[in-house]
């Protein structure tokens, strides 16, 4: 394991047991080394570290006063979870976090039994806890549950919908509300933590609870004044009344830096005897205790490896712009002809390049919050009065509103045009925010239209087309990091929706692309021409609908016809074989024996590592084609050779 002289004391902690063993003064220091260790080890693997830094004493706190991991601990999102991993025996591989065949950068439960609940999206944590809660009154095991979300988090809906069904079934759940962002500095200090350990302590809440039950007593009018009264002497001090209303008991706000406020404010949770579920709520300062995080305008968020001394990150040359800055600038170039044009983010302004167009067009750019299914119906209803809404969202948090796509969007036919960001796979953050699935979940529906940009040229060319584009849903998608380099048009051009495009012509095989593996299947192209095999190289542009004309013409012409995409099965390659078999390309007079192969993803949840490794491993890479094209035409020695070179 990694030691440090700066670390004595976190150096004896393994798990949570030895934490517990510490008496209560040492706990401060305690933190000060997780946050110096949380600090080093991102500095070598780059990642979230904002938040961890934020929640540093709240993770000694939680793990010290409860009995972790019989008592289930969720962290909503997991953005913060590194110090957590560090003090529950994963301290020897932190430096591995986000690398191949290393740490998750999230909470996983294959990882380790201290993560009962694996996340990466958001506000997913008080369902998972209520879930876990109810089954521990079933199975009478008598534990606590204790779910950890944050202020943004808040803001989604499912957070709201699990906390009034906890609220009905009483049941005894603690949500920690971790907030690093409101303001609330008026009870903020010694006055606000005393009052959180009187509301939170078993005599409070005995005397509150009599007062209720002799209050019902009295004549009506009263009955009810006093309890108007009770509950704004209660928001006066604490807050508290939202959740109040809706059955959670509310305790704080409390610092969340401040151990000795933390810790009697948790026991007396942890020991309260009540059925119904209670809300902590903790203050605290991302990016708390390291100066540069403290000053960067996102606290640190997400980070490249860095300078621990200055916070300097380190940071490649880009050798072209990001795909994401060229659907940013492509957007305000239309923006700038056309005032009917909006942009839509969920929580992502800078992740999907908007908080570029926002400087241009502050009135035509909104944030909605963490909330997916919102930003979706919110833009059907922009779109309904003659607007044309752009909902920029990452392929894998559109997932999250597919019910909306479809209800709200696709079967009112509405012009809502969907730039989806992070196609295909995204190295770092693993399968949680991989975009594997977009083009077979939209490809499905009926009138949706479905580009995917094969360079960033073609990006702007699919912008400027889905500006034009009134007929109904459309959406174009494009992967995360740079481009590859090519010539970028002053403005781009409104393609010929389902028409796609040959690159390069031959006369044996054919490689249909959809996205950017055009460029690794115009390399493919070429080793096989060394191989004496000539090769058609195709962009679909279109998964949907397809260039039918340009499918036939390939089948017909060529022995093998293989489609090449950077999403699942089920999608573009599915959609091409249900095309050739519908036009009848594979009986009768019209075959000829060809061969036809998809290449997708795995069917399987790739774990981090590089992308370009990632790509390899599935297969989708250069090597990878021309070996299932030798394959294909039955040359089996080649394609080992070519995957083992």
């Amino acid at each position: 394991m990694t030691t440090s002289s700066n670390t004595p004391l976190l150096d004896t902690i393994k798990t949570p047991d030895d934490l517990r063993r510490l008496p209560e003064s040492a706990l401060v220091q305690v933190a000060a080394e997780l946050r110096h260790e949380t600090i080093d080890a991102v500095s070598v693997t780059g990642g979230h570290l904002g938040a961890g830094l934020g929640v540093i004493e709240l993770t000694v706190a939680l793990h010290y006063v409860f009995d972790t991991p019989r008592d289930r601990l969720i962290w909503d999102v997991g953005h913060q979870s590194y110090p957590h991993k560090i003090i529950t025996g994963r301290r020897d591989r932190i430096r591995t976090l986000r690398k191949g065949g290393g740490l998750s950068g999230f909470t996983k439960r294959a990882e380790s039994e201290y993560d009962p609940f694996g996340a990466a999206h958001s506000s997913t944590s008080i369902s998972a806890g209520l879930g876990m809660a109810v089954a521990s009154t079933l199975a009478e095991k008598p534990n606590n549950v204790i779910a950890v979300i944050g202020d943004g988090a808040m803001s989604a809906g499912m957070a709201y919908e699990a906390m009034n069904n906890a609220g009905a079934m009483h049941s005894r759940l603690i949500i920690i509300l971790n907030d690093n962002d409101m303001s609330i500095a008026p009870p903020r200090g010694a006055l606000a933590n005393y009052l959180a350990r009187l509301v939170s302590g078993g005599a409070y809440r005995s005397v509150r609870e009599t007062v209720k039950q002799l209050g019902k007593h009295l004549p009506k009018f009263i009955y009810e004044r006093a309890r108007k009264t009770e509950e704004f002497v209660r928001n006066f001090w604490v807050g508290g009344t939202m959740f109040e209303e809706l059955g959670i008991y509310y305790v704080g706000p409390i610092d969340g830096h401040n151990i000795d406020h933390l810790l009697p404010v948790l026991k007396n949770v942890r020991d309260a005897k009540v059925s119904g579920p209670i809300l902590v709520h903790v203050v605290t300062q991302k990016g708390k205790g390291y100066a540069p995080a403290e000053a960067a305008k996102d606290k640190h968020h997400a980070v490249n490896m860095f300078d621990v001394v200055t916070g300097a990150q380190v940071k490649p040359k880009a050798n072209a712009p990001s795909y994401t800055r060229v659907f940013a600038d492509a957007l305000i170039k239309e923006a700038q002809h056309d005032d009917k044009i909006v942009a839509i983010t969920a929580a992502m302004p800078s992740g999907t390049g908007l908080d570029v167009f926002e400087k241009q067009f502050p009135t035509r750019t909104f944030d909605v919050g963490i909330a997916e299914q919102h930003a979706v119906t919110f833009a059907g209803g922009l779109a309904t009065e003659g607007y044309k809404p752009f909902c920029a969202i990452y392929s894998t948090f559109l997932q999250r509103a597919y019910d909306q796509v479809i209800h709200d969007i696709a079967i009112q036919h509405l012009p809502v045009r969907f730039a989806i960001d992070r196609a295909g796979l995204v190295g770092a953050d693993g399968a949680t925010h991989a975009g594997s699935f977009d083009v077979s979940y939209l490809g499905i529906l009926p009138g949706f239209v479905v580009m995917a940009a094969a360079d960033e040229a073609e990006l702007m060319h699919m912008v400027a087309t889905a500006a034009a584009y009134n007929e109904g849903p459309i959406a174009f998608r494009y992967p995360r990091g740079e481009g590859v380099g090519v010539e970028l048009p002053e403005r781009g051009k409104v393609l010929e929706i389902g028409r796609g495009r040959i690159i390069r012509e031959g006369n044996k095989v054919a490689i249909l692309s959809l996205g950017t593996r055009l460029a690794e299947a115009l390399k493919a192209a070429e080793d096989l021409a060394g191989y004496g095999i000539s090769a058609t190289v195709a962009d679909a542009r279109f998964a949907k609908p397809l260039d039918l004309d340009l499918v036939v013409r390939l089948a017909l012409n060529h022995e093998v016809l293989i489609t090449v995409e950077e999403g699942s099965i089920g999608g573009f390659g599915s959609f091409v074989a249900q095309s050739i078999l519908e036009e009848g390309l594979l009986d009768g007079r019209r075959a000829h024996g060809l061969k036809l192969r998809s290449m997708v993803l795995p069917d399987v949840f790739l774990d981090q590592d590089k992308p370009e490794k990632m790509y390899a491993g599935a297969g989708l890479d250069a090597k990878g084609i021309v070996a299932k094209v030798l394959e294909t035409l039955g040359r089996a020695k080649d394609a080992a050779q070519v995957m083992i070179a």
